[in-house]
């Protein structure tokens, strides 16, 4: 009567070249991640600007962080250009995703955001609607927020758009601080979500000497932090440092996301302007205009 056959154990040699399998086929797939990371962060590096534009009485500093696991490269951006009426844009913007097509499209909306400023717009609402046109059309099932501001020096007046972003943060010489406003009305979709959305502009007067923080989520919002104390976290940085340079305030606004416990990558840009000498009174805003 035939016994039932039973397997033979696994010697240690067994065991132990088995084990040199898993760990070649862990390292490998360390290794490919890695080389993804690195290819994600050398794609978000390469296309951030070298330099920005400033002019007399305006300083600009800008900060990128990955995320913090190491692994969430994502498509946050800032960048500024010189419109042909002379005025500065700024944009602060955060593409959906977290891996190398979201830091390969955060090059192509750039490119289209500055391509259209290239054209001769000035309107910060026309050139997000203009460049939402263009980023629906394609065929990338990516989209992306962004912030575009034009700061106009000869009247110290900020006109700003959003595509669902995150809004500017500023402080003033005299120790007031907060957020830029928009109504949820004036707030526009993401870039390249519809065909045919509009982007409402606002438009502030500053007359005093200060600062403005454009940001995006990963600095202000996180898993110990709502959105609301983030924002209020970077005004008080402002406001403390108003007179520092604009390099420092940009590192301690980076610092901010540290307290949040950030998972994302994470994007400032900070303006400091010394504003006109002869509105510097007590009563100055930033006061809305429209």
């Amino acid at each position: 009567m035939g016994g039932r056959r039973h397997a033979r154990p696994a010697s240690a040699d067994d065991l132990l070249s088995q084990l040199g399998r898993l760990t070649a086929r862990v390292r490998e797939e360390i290794e490919v991640q890695r080389a993804r990371v690195e290819l994600a962060e050398a794609l978000q590096r390469g296309m951030l600007p070298a330099t920005l534009p400033t002019a007399p009485g305006l300083r600009v500093a800008a900060r990128y962080a990955p995320a913090g696991t190491g692994l969430d490269i994502g498509g946050d951006w800032y960048d500024g250009c010189r419109l042909s009426d002379g005025t500065l844009a700024f944009s602060v913007g955060d593409v959906q995703g977290h891996d190398v097509e979201a830091a390969a499209y955060m090059g192509q909306v750039r490119i289209v955001l500055r391509a259209v400023a290239a054209m001769g717009a000035t309107d910060p609402g026309d050139i997000l609607a203009t460049a939402n046109e263009l980023l629906a059309a394609t065929d990338n099932p990516l989209f992306a927020t962004c912030l575009f501001l034009c700061f106009d020096t000869r009247t110290w007046s900020v006109r700003t758009a959003r595509a669902g972003h995150t809004g500017a943060v500023w402080a003033r010489a005299d120790g007031v601080c907060g957020i830029v406003e928009h109504s949820q009305d004036e707030i526009g979709l993401p870039l390249a979500v519809m065909e045919g959305e509009t982007y409402a502009v606002t438009e502030y007067r500053f007359t005093q000497p200060g600062a403005l923080a454009l940001l995006t989520d990963g600095v202000v919002e996180g898993p110990r932090f709502p959105l609301e104390e983030g924002l209020a976290a970077v005004a008080q940085v402002l406001r403390d440092g108003v007179f520092e340079d604009p390099d420092t305030l940009a590192d301690r606004v980076m610092e901010v996301t540290g307290r949040t416990g950030h998972t994302d990558d994470a994007a400032v840009l900070v303006l400091s302007h010394d504003g006109p000498e002869a509105c510097q009174t007590d009563d100055a805003v930033p006061e809305r205009v429209r």
